[in-house]
């Protein structure tokens, strides 16, 4: 993902406004490895910040998605996610706590069925897009307390 000081300049390019919630919301992002929703970016700004609002939140976000700074996922853990990280890649989510890690791996023999006839069921596939779902380390060996 883009430093919070090129973010800033592509908001700017886009003609829009540049906030310090704005601002605060690219700082939160940058250098972040894990995928957070919305809620989570909030509650991790509002901390310095407690005047940004929910909404704020989910416009900046989905600004970032549409520009293609984010990628929106759905990965059926109960909210939208969001990936700082645009690069080709796949995810392991856990089934427990709802963690989400990237994984890159090669899986260029995967192919959409053909039909009967031969077809791709009307599909011309861009792109394949691979979730492992299962019990990462924490939730696979819970301390003492869990």
């Amino acid at each position: 993902m883009k430093s919070p000081a090129e973010l800033t300049e592509l908001f700017r390019q886009q003609g829009l406004k540049i906030t310090p919630q704005r601002v605060a919301i690219f700082q939160a992002l940058h250098g972040s490895e894990v995928h957070p929703s919305a809620e989570a970016v909030y509650e991790s700004v509002a901390v310095g910040m407690p005047s940004i609002s929910l909404r704020t939140v989910y416009q900046t976000l989905n600004d970032l998605a549409s520009m293609g700074e984010l990628v929106a996922l759905d990965l059926g853990t109960g909210a939208a996610r969001f990936d700082p990280n645009t690069d080709p890649h796949h995810h392991v989510v856990c089934d427990r706590c709802g963690k989400v890690r990237d994984i890159y791996a090669d899986f260029t023999d995967v192919r959409l069925p053909r039909s009967t006839k031969g077809e791709l069921h009307g599909f011309r596939v861009s792109s394949t897009e691979i979730v492992f779902r299962g019990l990462c380390h924490s939730c696979q060996h819970p301390g003492p307390d869990e």
